[in-house]
């Protein structure tokens, strides 16, 4: 079997970015130096392992532009906006998890600050917990320092 040919084959066995078999085409692109640069240097940061992998989405969102009119648009967008909704649910998760992360910090803090200075009962500790539960239920989850002071200095 000649270069070619192996060449060949292996172009057909290829997979492509939607992990399908399916032959590619090679053709020869003529490209300004600049484009090449900007291809170069934006390549890898698209997560993409080569350059022709980066040719083919920009040529393929490209075409999704021209084609916004029409139905194939659907082709175009449906994996856009899968892609877009990943990443944003993605980052907010990650921030949600760091914020849930510090606070439960803040609570344990203040969770051993009082309990070395108060002089709870068990039974105490039951009816606070029962009443600060209903409590947040009422509030929906706002809870207010104000608040609460002034109600643990009206029972005193």
């Amino acid at each position: 079997m000649s270069n070619i040919e192996k060449r060949k084959d292996k172009a057909e066995s290829a997979e492509d970015s939607a992990a399908v078999n399916a032959p590619k085409v090679k053709f020869t692109i003529y490209i300004f130096p600049e484009t090449m640069k900007t291809i170069d240097s934006l390549f890898k940061n698209d997560n993409c392992a080569s350059k022709t992998e980066f040719i083919e989405k920009a040529v393929r969102f490209y075409c999704g532009y021209l084609l916004q009119n029409k139905p194939e648009l659907i082709d175009y967008l449906a994996p856009q906006i899968g892609t877009i909704t990943d990443g944003i649910v993605k980052g907010s998760e990650q921030r949600l998890a760091r914020a849930i992360f510090k606070l439960a910090v803040e609570v344990g803090v203040q969770s051993h600050v009082l309990a070395a200075i108060s002089r709870y009962n068990e039974t105490d500790l039951f009816k606070l917990r029962s009443m600060v539960t209903e409590e947040v239920r009422r509030i929906n989850g706002i809870i207010n320092f104000e608040n609460s002071v002034r109600f643990q200095r009206r029972e005193e």
